[in-house]
């Protein structure tokens, strides 16, 4: 799920001109540092992206050098390090980013992430709000999600399903949404809802896991579509003929 929370970066070349002297060479100083920590940790987003870890931590290290309080730098850092598995690392660069730049939405949708990850989950929704206090958040769809798979995680259903519909509000296709609405749904006896929200799943899904088609073969047997359980089950059996689920597949609830 990492993924849910990956960083968008756009570069942003600026370009001066004349001789600056005084107050305008110190300010000029201080703006030419800022780009090169933003530069740097553009680049180190996109070889995150890439799963070069290791060279997007360098280029994290000259993000810093150039400017040792660019927060978004330590939001970055701690993507890095909590794929890495190194939490502690990961959890002092969260919070350093936002000792910096409080308001900054990325790195609360990220460190509740990181906090729903770690099995704080309660401790994870206040970020989520904190991220969509921001009108100007270009992914809010993003935190409604995570804020509602984390409701789901603690077992906070009703949370998790308004949080899940805000989401599909503002990104209907939203496929992490509609897999866990579909969950969701079967789990409360709804199972017409969760033939709806699983259909639409798994049109935006090329490779199904096993779990999924599991869920599937379930939501079929309790609506009674013969047809589409038969179909489910046979790609269950064909594409992971050893797994648990599969197993399953003689036993009726």
């Amino acid at each position: 799920m990492n993924k849910l929370i990956a960083l968008s970066f756009a570069l942003i070349v600026l370009a001066g001109c004349g001789t600056p002297s005084g107050g305008q060479q110190a300010a000029q100083l201080g703006s030419r540092a800022h780009t090169s920590a933003k530069l740097h940790t553009e680049l180190a987003g996109s070889y995150y992206e890439r799963l070069q870890l290791g060279v997007a931590l360098g280029e994290i290290d000259k993000a810093l050098q150039a400017d040792r309080n660019y927060a978004p730098a330590y939001n970055m850092r701690g993507l890095i390090h909590m794929d890495l598995r190194e939490y502690k690392e990961a959890e002092e660069d969260f919070q350093q980013s936002l000792r910096l730049d409080k308001d900054d939405s990325e790195t609360h949708n990220n460190y509740g992430w990181f906090l729903c990850e770690r099995g704080k989950e309660k401790e994870s929704i206040p970020h989520f709000m904190a991220a969509l206090k921001n009108p100007l958040y270009r992914t809010p769809e993003r935190a409604y999600l995570n804020a509602g798979l984390c409701s789901k995680k603690a077992g906070n259903g009703k949370d998790a399903e308004d949080f899940l519909q805000r989401a599909l509000l503002l990104q209907p296709g939203l496929s992490q949404a509609l897999l866990a609405m579909a969950e969701l749904s079967f789990a409360n006896g709804d199972y017409t809802a969760a033939k709806k929200y699983f259909a639409k799943f798994s049109e935006k899904s090329e490779n199904l896991t096993a779990e999924q088609l599991w869920l599937a073969v379930r939501i079929e047997r309790k609506v009674g579509d013969l047809n589409s359980e038969a179909s489910y089950s046979m790609q269950l059996r064909k594409h992971f003929p050893d797994a648990r689920e599969t197993k399953l597949l003689t036993h009726r609830e």
